[in-house]
């Protein structure tokens, strides 16, 4: 498999980098956490000028036809900025309805996300239950030519002011996915209170909500299952931009503070841990990319690589973060600096998606599985 980036990945790079450096410094990022709104609406109007949010849609909907490398490499740079835009849930719900949406649900859905004049939350977790298909306990019962969806859903990713949520619910025994409009009747989101002020979390509640049996995306479990591998990636490689502004910024903090007469980045037990920083970084980042590519080409262990990607960076986070938030001494502890704002955010996708022994729990038995078949 070949790791290098082609030269219109690396243009989609620095152009993503240089519109959230212009656009999403911090003073901006710190104006937003005490608003109500889901986004930075002015970052996301340039953001879909660039094409993120069609990025991996099909061309005849608007979008561009690429893959979920390119996905990753935006969601990196949007973890490097702390940025506070519906990148990740959309495109997600974008890719779920491309793949198992009806032609008549795709010309509808697919252009407004492609276009970004409008953007989607996926619906799956639950409270007190694993992020996994066993997860799901909400119900959708037939009755006549719509399903009636009844449930709670938790941490649902800028739900607040969402055009659609693609909820997944035990429809016959088995779990599906539909989409359902943010206004249906009987559908009540109120806003959580998280750790990381960056994002917007929402309870979603759906009371004998109705949707058309034409809005059930088709497939089961597997392609459930495959959404979830997508979704670990990209939190895997957003984690990753969180983790190197970390090191890039505790690199800098120990060469200028100086104590007994030296830079504290001179002392070998301020190195060391820097070095480890650096280790979990690139570790987390060839297994990111990796699972990536392997998802695009399709290749046997795309699935055990998305465990490995998600399990490897949902551990490596948080220690990067404490490790950071060490050695940056007593400022790093301030409401003032930064840094408080990494550390929630890496906590947050230390969690999202499932934890590291959910995912390793899962890379056991797809590997005693392959094992098992030969």
């Amino acid at each position: 498999m070949d790791f290098e980036l082609s030269d219109e990945q690396t243009m989609l790079r620095e152009a993503s980098r240089d519109l959230l450096s212009d656009h999403s410094p911090h003073d901006v990022v710190r104006a937003q956490l005490d608003r109500d709104e889901d986004v930075d609406a002015a970052l996301w109007g340039f953001a879909c000028d660039l094409g993120w949010p069609g990025i991996a849609l099909p061309e005849v909907h608007g979008g561009a036809g690429q893959g979920l490398i390119e996905l990753a490499l935006v969601a990196e740079e949007i973890g490097r900025a702390g940025a506070r835009v519906p990148f990740i849930p959309t495109v997600l719900v974008g890719r779920a309805v491309a793949r198992g949406g009806s032609a008549e649900l795709q010309a509808e859905v697919l252009p407004a996300l492609a276009a970004g004049t409008a953007w989607a939350s996926w619906a799956f977790a639950e409270p007190g239950a694993p992020w996994t298909t066993d997860g799901v306990h909400a119900t959708a019962r037939p009755d006549g030519d719509t399903a009636v969806l009844d449930g709670i859903k938790t941490a649902v990713e800028g739900a607040g002011n969402a055009r659609w949520l693609l909820v997944t619910a035990r429809f016959d025994g088995a779990p599906a996915s539909f989409l359902v409009d943010r206004a249906a009747p009987g559908v009540r989101v109120r806003r959580q209170q998280v750790l990381d002020l960056t994002r917007t979390f929402y309870e979603v509640r759906l009371d004998g909500v109705r949707v058309p049996l034409a809005r059930r995306l088709d497939g089961g479990v597997p392609d459930v299952q495959r959404l979830l591998d997508d979704a670990s990636v990209l939190l895997s490689a957003e984690a990753l931009g969180v983790m190197d502004h970390l090191l890039g910024r505790t690199v800098n903090h120990v060469t200028v503070r100086v104590q007994f007469g030296r830079p504290i980045g001179s002392f070998q037990a301020v190195k060391q841990k820097c070095a480890t920083m650096a280790m979990l970084v690139h570790g987390t980042r060839a297994a990111a990319y990796y699972a990536a590519m392997a998802a695009d080409a399709g290749a046997a262990d795309a699935a055990r690589a998305a465990c490995v990607a998600v399990s490897y960076a949902s551990a490596a986070t948080g220690e990067v973060a404490g490790e950071s938030l060490q050695l940056h001494g007593g400022i790093g502890f301030t409401w003032e600096h930064d840094l408080h704002l990494y550390l929630r955010r890496a906590k947050v996708d230390g969690v999202l998606y499932g934890d590291t022994a959910q995912h390793r729990d899962r890379l056991c038995t797809l590997v005693q599985t392959t094992r098992t078949a030969y």
